[in-house]
């Protein structure tokens, strides 16, 4: 069963033990997180546990396929990231809140044209992202899509995908969205 339980506690702030601690009975957080994923099966009794102990209705933590849209933040290219000039919606969807996804529209580095690069909003600490490509927001509306290389206080140091390419130094960005999933049509 697809459910929104990971989204719907995410956005009470709770971590998978304080909801296996508030169920009645009280349970794992292995158990939940087996729920949460669907590596386990989902009971008309777990849904209305959780939900209890959500503090929500049950009926918030079934979704439907339809029910989630991904829209297109930025386009990547060789000649480097901008806004879409179009809403675009992601080739298929089940992301969370904080979720934002790039479409590449020429290959670079290790994408190749058609790919959607998903990515998971986070802000302020930016060690957790060393190493990972990311997209970081740029005055105007512009953007850069990058590997983190290093963080110096409030400046992060980016190397852009392309061959050739400098160092990119973004001082305080208000967010950043590390890449997580990549969709690649095959």
């Amino acid at each position: 069963m697809i459910n929104s339980i990971r989204a719907v506690r995410r956005s009470k702030n709770m971590t998978l033990e304080d909801v296996a601690l508030r169920c009645d009975p009280p349970t794992t957080a292995q158990t939940i997180g087996r729920l949460e994923t669907g590596t386990r099966s989902l009971s008309l009794a777990w849904m209305n546990r959780i939900a209890a102990a959500l503090g929500v209705d049950s009926a918030e933590l079934v979704r439907l396929p339809q029910d989630s849209a991904l829209t297109i933040t930025a386009l990547l290219s060789a000649e480097g990231t901008q806004a879409p000039t179009r809403v675009e919606q992601a080739i298929t969807a089940r992301p969370t809140e904080d979720m934002l996804a790039v479409r590449v529209t020429s290959s670079i580095g290790d994408y190749r044209t058609g790919d959607e690069i998903w990515c998971r909003r986070i802000e302020g600490d930016w060690t957790s992202a060393l190493n990972r490509d990311m997209l970081v927001p740029r005055p105007a509306g512009r953007f850069i899509f990058a590997r983190l290389i290093n963080v110096d206080g409030e400046k992060l140091h980016l190397l852009p995908l392309g061959t050739g390419q400098r160092q990119q130094v973004v001082t305080n960005p208000p967010w950043a969205a590390i890449a997580t999933r990549l969709i690649r049509s095959l």
